[in-house]
């Protein structure tokens, strides 16, 4: 088990980016869970990345076991490509 660890649902985004940076300056461990594992981590090797995959929610929950905080960023600024607001509210709960 890892102390002192949160999750930051897109770490690379703007706000979970800003999130992520303050976590790690006060010493937390800190894994993103993200939808675009394919972007750069800005963080290098102080952020461990995960796949955000609703689709399979026990390995969202190893993912998330031992943490003491989970900051959720996830959101949808407009709906698109079969993704609604009633979807990603269903996806987070």
């Amino acid at each position: 088990m890892i102390d002192n660890l949160d999750v930051v649902t897109g770490a690379f985004g703007y706000i979970g980016r800003y999130i992520a940076a303050q976590l790690l300056e006060n010493g937390r461990q800190v894994k993103t869970i993200t939808t675009h594992t394919e972007k750069p981590n800005p963080f290098g090797s102080h952020v461990q990345v995960f796949p955000y995959n609703f689709d399979e929610p026990e390995r969202l929950e190893a993912t998330l076991d031992g943490a003491d905080t989970l900051f959720n960023t996830y959101w949808i600024r407009f709906e698109h490509s079969g993704m609604t607001y009633e979807r990603a509210i269903a996806n987070t709960r």
